[in-house]
């Protein structure tokens, strides 16, 4: 049973060594379904491979084994989720490209007849891109706020197009019911994980569980109900427990076992109000706040791409519209330009970072700051190319200082699903984009930054502006 096993691998991968050995999921010799469906995606991958040699210019780059930090660590997770989506992969989705992830490369270069080497060339990535983009497109994946309960959910909506109330949630199911999803919420005087999960053991009385696994903030149940197999997530907050669970056919297992791997990663019961997620795509908010780095006397701003995406209106807070003047996918910086504002003061870079200790300066969400635009800093270190603590929501494109107040570079920040043993919840991201980058970039646009200036945050400060999208 593909799903139950991923899913349970996903967690013991977190856990110390020997933790979780009373849980014993169902082994079979056949081929696993999530398998099987993904062989018979490769029988019509004519049409895909096509697809992927026109994406390819688009492709992320080549991606390797985790210990090569030039990979950034979102490409190594969107990595993890296209396998899980291909049905090569089942294992912890955290940007680690471990043993794992490269037996799942290589289970995909075989498939395919490619070089069994464990890393994916710009082809295979591109395949594999394709791949996952398909399968998403062939369930109709998209993730949902859930009204009643408040959680996250990814749905394969061509799967469960329809929708209704229930008592503590909401159910998508398909028209005869092949295929349910449910999401709960209980909050009761005295609710506590422990019992809800026994009750979910017990209720409906038909179940029969092949995994059951609780821990202190959640648990995973899943097995087969009459003919059915299901499978339960959970997890309490505050004394209230939110919940998914799916129920399918077993002769739509092909389809739904690999989904049910990529639905338990991206399942949020808590949603913070920081989130832009890589599963997929989680609808962005209508009005976003982020920070831009002032780089020429003439309007030019810096700042994050993703900030801008879909925008229909950008707008630099004090100056008016703005236009997206050039932007670099790889690095995800977008230049944007503003017009007649005499007054911008530009940034001075610094040159490659060494250190650890930073100082992130921006301008946090109008909501965080009751409705306030106050530029706020706060200190981070720098671990690789990801900054820890992340900061909070509107310190996208911030600027990062280090300890002798040079401009070293520009944060972007993301909330990854990523699934570990202790949350269930996205995890917040920060990654920095040093000085040299930025630097190639705007002089690639025949902008050159200045080479010396004043230093410290009181400097920094002067060339940061907000940053508004407006999306419909």
């Amino acid at each position: 049973m593909r799903a139950v096993a991923a899913v349970l691998v996903l967690l013991l991968a977190a856990l110390p060594a020997g933790a979780g050995s009373d849980i014993s999921p169902t082994g079979t010799t056949a081929k696993p379904a999530a398998q099987t469906a993904n062989d018979a995606a490769t029988r019509s991958e004519g049409t895909t491979r096509l697809a992927a040699a026109a994406a390819r210019k688009r492709a992320p780059p080549p991606v390797g084994p985790a210990r090569d930090a030039a990979t950034p660590l979102p490409d190594r997770i969107a990595l993890q989720f296209d396998l899980a989506w291909s049905g090569d992969y089942n294992g912890l989705v955290n940007g680690e490209i471990d043993d794992k992830t490269t037996a799942a490369i290589k289970t995909f270069q075989h498939d395919r007849r490619f070089k069994e080497t464990g890393v994916l060339d710009a082809q295979e990535r591109a395949l594999l891109a394709a791949v996952a983009k398909a399968k998403q497109a062939q369930v109709g994946w998209t993730l949902i706020d859930d009204p009643v309960t408040g959680a996250r959910i990814g749905l394969p909506t061509k799967q469960v197009p329809n929708e209704s109330q229930t008592k503590n949630g909401t159910r998508w199911s398909s028209a005869q019911g092949q295929v349910q999803v449910e999401t709960f919420k209980i909050r009761e005087p005295g609710t506590t994980l422990a019992a809800v999960y026994e009750q979910q053991k017990k209720e409906p009385a038909a179940r029969k569980l092949d995994v059951n696994f609780l821990r202190p903030d959640f648990f995973i149940l899943s097995g087969m109900q009459n003919l059915k197999k299901f499978y339960v997530r959970a997890e309490i907050r505050d004394g209230e427990v939110r919940g998914m669970t799916v129920l399918y056919d077993q002769a739509a297992e092909t389809i739904m076992d690999p989904v049910v791997v990529v639905m338990s990663s991206a399942f949020t019961p808590f949603p913070g109000i920081s989130g832009v997620a890589l599963v997929g795509s989680i609808p962005k908010r209508k009005v976003e706040y982020g920070t831009g780095i002032v780089v020429s006397t003439a309007g030019h701003i810096l700042t994050d791409r993703q900030l801008t995406e879909g925008c229909n209106v950008i707008v630099v807070s004090g100056y008016g519209d703005a236009d997206r003047h050039a932007e670099d996918k790889a690095a995800d910086l977008v230049l944007l330009r503003i017009y007649g504002a005499p007054d911008l003061v530009p940034a001075t870079f610094g040159e490659a970072f060494t250190g650890s200790d930073l100082t992130l300066l921006g301008i946090a969400d109008p909501q965080s700051q009751g409705g306030g635009s106050a530029i706020s800093a706060m200190a981070a270190k720098a671990r690789g190319e990801t900054v820890e603590p992340a900061p909070q929501l509107g310190f996208s494109g911030s600027a990062a200082l280090d300890g002798q107040g040079r401009l070293v570079g520009m944060v972007e920040l993301r909330t990854m699903a990523v699934a570990n043993a202790g949350a269930a919840s996205p995890q917040p991201l920060a990654t920095l984009v040093p000085a040299p980058t930025i630097r190639t970039f705007l002089e690639a646009q025949r902008l050159t930054p200045a080479a010396a200036g004043r230093l410290g945050a009181d400097a920094a400060r002067a060339s940061l502006v907000r940053v508004i999208c407006v999306r419909k």
